[in-house]
């Protein structure tokens, strides 16, 4: 086998007589195992890949290879983009006591566990300045419903629920802020944006009403803006009786400088899994929490751990609507994220977001003379590119970007969000990258838009040095394929054959 065949499917790997293991001999009695299963027995043997370990490890290790991630380059993607995570936090979430622990242990027996997630509720507090927080939602998406319920019963119990049914959107919010309204049975109102790219005061002014149930804002927005209105909008909420809710996903902007609470928000997620460190790669695994003011407090998810005296006990809310997730979610996630706010404390926090919004501005000062910017005021932890210009005058879009960037080990950022910019890049840096990667990542931007101008094709059909060139993304969507085994091998052989 030459060195080549470990970027082969393992079941062309795979050589009769092969193997990896060497199993003592059994001390087991034997059982017919199949005739207890009747019917619902396997009639064939299944057919696994024969490899020798030596060959497993070279193929999966070429296949680690050719994945990117956080560690590969630069991974400029907005606005829940991935940050390094720091080795510190995968020692920790591997404790015995963390990894081998059950959700369904006696608490007397996890205090540890139990003394973790409380401190993190605590320092989740300071963070958002409100005075109750869950750690139930396993993701920011399932924060924002759960939030969103917490509204919801908040409302039943005041006997205002039918009264109250729609739910105020920026045209600039995350896609899933209109979607958990209508989960949870509200209907939605769009507020547009002004020509700065900020919410419209005076859309939320002629919106607001006795219908209003609240309004989810994100801030800053998914432009990289600071909602600087965003305090008198959330009073024309309040005022029309309503409730203003806070997606946290940009808070990596904001941390130790303002705060929802202290912007007048109700409610608020965060995402564990972006601002504070845990990993995200492939869409997961996450956690969301939520912090609420006083009011809320009763309805939000449960159990939550309390403390009594010495001792850290699980408790739900008095209204709660229940549980959002099993048990507690990611606790992995949580553990990571409690690591990271240990190791940086206050002062780590707020340099974080400083560095965040220094890295954004600098890198978007560099390459604003070649692109687009729709909004060139300041921004904060992340910025759009508008590439219209270059898509009527070259025949190069914002996906085109995209790709060829791969070819330079920098990761696409977000491609045609905010939904209000046309061909929109949504670029995000960090507060990890280094002015040199900054640098790298702005001269190969501009490159790629020399390239457009002299030999758009090249653009266009990029990527040309990655593993998989450009792939049919529509097709794949629509008919995944999501195993492949024997059988698919070698019935796509005989049809090449």
């Amino acid at each position: 086998m030459i060195l080549q065949d470990y970027d082969k499917m393992i079941f062309e790997i795979s050589q009769e007589g092969h193997t990896a293991y060497d199993l003592p001999v059994s001390e087991v009695e034997e059982y017919d195992l199949l005739s207890e299963l009747g019917e619902y027995a396997r009639q064939e043997p299944a057919r696994l890949p024969e490899a020798s370990e030596l060959q497993i490890v070279r193929h999966y290790t070429a296949l680690s290879n050719r994945n990117f991630g956080i560690e590969s380059g630069p991974y400029p993607l907005g606005s829940c983009t991935m940050k390094y995570n720091p080795k510190i936090n995968e020692d920790v979430a591997a404790m015995d006591g963390f990894a081998n622990i059950h959700p369904l242990q006696d608490p007397d027996t996890i205090q540890g566990a139990l003394q973790l997630m409380y401190e993190l509720q605590e320092y989740l507090k300071e963070v958002t300045q409100f005075p109750a927080l869950t750690l139930q939602p396993a993701a920011g998406a399932q924060g924002e419903l759960a939030a969103i319920l917490a509204f919801k019963a908040y409302f039943e119990s005041i006997g205002e629920l039918e009264q109250r049914r729609v739910i105020l959107i920026p045209d600039s919010a995350h896609g899933t802020n209109p979607a958990t309204a209508m989960v949870a049975g509200f209907e939605t109102v769009e507020l547009p944006s002004t020509p700065e790219g900020i919410i419209d005061v005076e859309a939320v002014r002629a919106a607001v009403g006795p219908n209003i149930a609240g309004i989810m804002i994100t801030n800053p927005s998914t432009a990289g803006l600071f909602e600087k209105d965003a305090k008198e909008i959330v009073d024309l909420v309040h005022e029309a009786g309503g409730l203003a809710y806070y997606d946290g996903a940009n808070l990596n902007a904001i941390m130790g400088l303002t705060s929802p609470g202290a912007m007048g928000f109700d409610a608020c997620h965060l995402n564990l899994h972006k601002t504070f460190t845990g990993p995200h790669g492939g869409g997961g695994p996450g956690s969301g929490p939520i912090g609420v003011v006083d009011k809320l407090a009763p309805f939000i998810p449960g159990p939550n751990v309390v403390k009594n005296g010495d001792k850290y006990e699980l408790e739900t809310p008095e209204k709660s609507y229940g549980r959002i997730k099993g048990n507690f979610g990611n606790f992995g996630v949580n553990v990571r994220a409690y690591t990271y706010i240990r190791a940086m404390g206050a002062e780590g926090l707020r340099r974080a977001s400083e560095d965040a919004v220094l890295n954004a501005n600098y890198l978007r000062v560099r390459v604003n003379e070649y692109f687009d910017a729709p909004f060139p005021n300041f921004n904060k932890n992340d910025f759009v590119l508008d590439l219209s210009r270059h898509k009527k005058d070259y025949g190069v879009t914002a996906k085109d970007v995209g790709k060829r960037l791969l070819d330079f080990g920098i990761h696409a950022p977000t491609t045609y969000f905010p939904l209000h910019v046309p061909e929109c890049l949504m670029v995000e840096p960090t507060e990890t990258e280094s002015k040199a990667d900054l640098d790298y990542v702005a001269d190969i931007l501009i490159k790629i838009n020399q390239e457009a101008i002299d030999n758009p094709e090249i653009v266009q059909t990029a990527p040309h040095n990655t593993p998989v060139r450009r792939l049919d993304e529509a097709g794949a969507s629509r008919k995944p394929v999501l195993k492949y085994t024997f059988e698919n091998h070698e019935s796509d052989a005989a049809e090449v054959e």
